[in-house]
Parts: structure tokens; sequence; C-alpha cells
């Protein structure tokens, strides 16, 4: 038989990282183009979104769909005020100075990380996806007789994995209609654009800083708990999407939420494929290469607006 069922397969399990992937990088995303703050503690609440969500399937019980759909609601709720506390507490006691709130969300990275292994646990944990029924992969090959529809033994997916990609799609257009169709997002784009001139015409840029920190960790948080019937949670998990969302945000352009998103389906797609074909390791090398030719030869990124 020949590759073509097998790159499918491989496609669909990029797919599936490149959703979760845009989800999480555009949260990212957001903090540094409204606050040019970098947060390197994304990735925890990231793992955050998915203990929680084992921690709420855990205690309800009862059928997973239960668990999960409180989680996907409660995780990115909780999370998000934590992020909220943390940018009133911490960020903008700093001023949202650039270096310092590197360190200070260094910082942050590593009390969440370990407030996380004394409460969690260092085990990691799964949970039951809502529903997941095997799905067969069809493929067409052409013979004697012309073309025909083969179901390659094997190869297949589940209708959850579909449903994430789905599910992911559906809140990025949120995420855009949030930003170009509401008053909220123009109060964002406005305090992106010029802070003073914001808040001389009476934007609370502060709490405007804070709702959009507390909204990129919720969409990490959205992240978390969607891949984590498919991944188990664990207080170390975070480390990966973090890396993940700096390259594809670098590449995409820092601030630029159509860049971020394809950035994440070109990243997603081929570290899905290199993966099954070669290894986890040599994607993440490509990646990395990637990543080093955008800043050499166009710095901005993909879609970034070149600066001055």
């Amino acid at each position: 038989m020949d590759l073509g069922p097998y790159i499918l397969l491989a496609s669909l399990e990029g797919a599936i990282t490149a959703a979760v992937l845009a989800l999480t990088a555009v949260g990212l995303s957001l903090v540094f183009g409204v606050m040019r703050v970098v947060n390197i503690a994304h990735g925890e609440f990231f793992m955050l979104g998915a203990v929680i969500a084992w921690w709420i399937a855990h205690m309800l019980g009862g059928h997973p769909a239960i668990g999960f759909g409180v989680a996907l609601i409660a995780a990115p709720l909780i999370v998000g005020a934590l992020a909220v506390a943390v940018d009133m507490t911490i960020l903008k006691r700093l001023n949202y100075d650039p270096e310092r709130t590197i360190v200070a969300t260094i910082g942050v990275l590593y009390i969440i990380q370990q407030m996380t292994l004394m409460g969690y646990g260092p085990d990691a944990r799964p949970v039951e996806p809502p529903f997941n029924t095997r799905l067969a992969i069809p493929w067409f090959e052409y013979g004697a007789d012309g073309w025909a529809m083969i179901w390659p033994w094997g190869l297949g997916t589940t209708s959850y994995k579909l449903a994430v990609i789905g599910a992911a799609v559906v809140l990025l257009c949120g995420v855009w209609l949030l930003m170009s169709r509401t008053r909220f997002g123009l109060v964002m784009r406005a305090t992106q654009a010029d802070r003073d001139m914001a808040q001389a015409f009476g934007i609370p840029v502060e709490r405007v800083y804070a709702l959009v920190f507390g909204l990129g960790a919720a969409l990490a948080a959205l992240a978390g708990v969607l891949i984590v019937p498919i991944q188990q949670a664990h207080y170390l998990m975070g480390a990966d999407p973090l890396l993940l969302s700096f390259i594809v945000v670098i590449i995409g352009g820092l601030g630029s939420l159509p860049g971020t998103v394809l950035a994440a389906v070109l990243i997603g797609l081929s570290d899905g494929i290199i993966s099954v074909f070669f290894s986890p390791t040599l994607a993440k090398i490509l990646a990395t290469l990637l990543v080093g030719l955008v800043l050499v030869f166009r710095p901005q990124g993909l879609f970034g607006a070149r600066s001055g």
C-alpha cells in the first residue's frame, strides 16, 4: 500500500496539534500585542487548564461528558481570574516594564508549577473524552477497474479528535469577532496602538490590560482542557506549548492574529507529519531553524508590521 493513507493520518494528527497550538499562541499573541508583555508563564496556564479539567472530572464522576462540559466552562474562568490577579498584584506594580515582567513571569511559572506539584502530584493522569467513536479513514486508489475507495486496516481517528479541530476553529472565529466587531475589541486595539492617547480619552488602560491578560490565560486553559483527553494531565506539560507558542508568534508576527493562526497551522501540520515519519525531535529542530531564518530575513515575522 502506498504512503497516501499514512500521510493523511499524519496530517490529521498535525491538524489537532495546530488547532490546540493556535488557541494557545493566540492568547500569547494578544498579551504581547496589547500589553507588550512577554508572558513566560503562559504554558503553566495551559497546564492548569488540563489539571483543573482532571480535578473536575474526578470530583463529579458519572458520565464523562458531564465533567468535561463543566471543565470546559470552569477551567478558563478559574485560570483567567488567576491571571487577572497576577496582573493586578505583580505586573501592574512593575508598570509593565518589559525586562522586569519577563523575570516576574518566570517566577510565576515556578510558583504555579511547584504548587501544582504539591497539590496534584507528579503523576500523569488521563481524562476520559466525552465521546470517542472510532472512525476509519477512507482512501482512493486507482486500479484496473478505475478509482476505488479503500479502508486501510488499522488507520483511523476518533470523533473527539475531529471535534477538537472544530471547537478550535469556532473559538478562533469568536476571538476574531471579539477583536473586530465589539466595543471591547475596539478598546483593545486603541490601547495597543497608543496607550497614552487611549488613557487621555478616558479608556481605563490598566483594567484593559488585566482583562487581556486574563483572556490570554483563559484561551491557554481552554486549549489545555481540549487536549487533556488526548494527552494526560501532568504538572510539567506546559513546557512544549510555551516553546511552540513562541515559535508560532515569532514566525507569524508579534501581535498579529492572522499570522499567529497561519503559523500555528504550518508548525502543527509539519510537526504531525515529521513526527510520524521521522521523529518529534527533528520536528522541533526544523521549527527552531525556521524561527532563525525568519529572525534573520524578516525580523517582524511573516505578518508583523515593520517598526519605525
